[in-house]
């Protein structure tokens, strides 16, 4: 990795949630931003909204990895299992996929109007009535936030212990523009795919069923740490979170998510990366 040539300012923490370690931020004249991310694009998080009682999510979900097949890296899929009818355990499920963080995350963006169900960047498109928007116009909505430059490019470095299972996720926020809204804030998720596990489907129960990119937790609360340090092009913020892993999870399969998002009037996600937490 490219090394900052500036001296570090070390400032008082501007993130409010726990395991976490004072930022690093670095001015604006000089920055050389890391190698993973001095060629990134806008990165679009698309949040889907699901439960292993909904029979018409499969189709959602199916619809997700097409885009994700063409969108590549670009696209970032959560799936969130909220504490609604739809999410509450078959019989046949070995577990409860349902999380605080993703009940809260569901109210905070408002509900579906049906299912399947998602919300591109947690934009309010116009001609919409809320955030949430069926699948036949995730593509297009997609498509819309792609085409805008990235205000911000995201980093992530990790560090993860097999034997404690504890995980250290520095997240490198390298602002492009001048971000000028009132609350910023940095959300990290932890996702996992591969969790074979019972689900009804239009032909009935599927007890097999391959559920993907899973919302299994956070390291920040559900709206994500406030960001108070001022966000002018050419800023380097830099923070840490620690989190165990629940033995239930697959670490293998496990991805690290971090996103910019807004919690004012608009809730928009002005950026997105993923990484695995063990590199396949």
């Amino acid at each position: 990795m490219k090394k900052f040539i500036l001296p570090i300012l070390l400032v008082v923490s501007i993130f409010s949630a726990c395991d976490e370690i004072p930022p690093v931020v670095t001015g604006s004249m000089g920055i050389m931003e890391p190698p993973d991310v001095e060629d990134q694009q806008r990165q679009v998080l698309i949040e889907e909204f699901t439960g292993v009682r909904c029979v018409n999510c499969p189709a959602g979900s199916a619809a997700i990895e097409d885009l994700l097949n063409a969108h590549g890296p670009r696209l970032v899929a959560v799936s969130i299992h909220e504490s609604q009818n739809f999410s509450v355990p078959l019989p046949q499920n070995d577990e409860d996929f349902r999380t605080p963080e993703g009940t809260a995350i569901y109210n905070f963006v408002g509900p579906p109007e049906g299912f399947p169900s998602a919300v591109v960047d947690r934009k309010k498109f116009p001609g919409e009535t809320g955030l949430q928007v069926g699948s036949p116009k995730w593509a297009g909505y997609i498509a819309q936030e792609l085409a805008i430059p990235p205000k911000v490019k995201i980093a992530i470095e990790k560090e993860y212990d097999s034997s404690t299972r504890n995980l250290k996720a520095t997240i490198t926020l390298l602002v492009q523009e001048n971000i000028t809204d009132p609350d910023v804030r940095l959300s990290v998720m932890i996702t996992e795919s591969g969790i074979v596990d019972a689900q009804e489907t239009p032909n009935g129960l599927e007890e097999n069923y391959t559920h993907k990119h899973m919302l299994r937790g956070m390291m920040t609360n559900y709206d994500g740490s406030p960001v108070t340090v001022t966000l002018t092009a050419g800023t380097t913020v830099s923070k840490s979170f620690n989190m165990d892993l629940s033995d239930k999870w697959v670490a293998e399969n496990c991805k690290i998510v971090a996103f910019v998002n807004l919690a004012g009037a608009t809730k928009e996600v002005l950026q997105v990366n993923e990484a695995y937490v063990i590199d396949p």
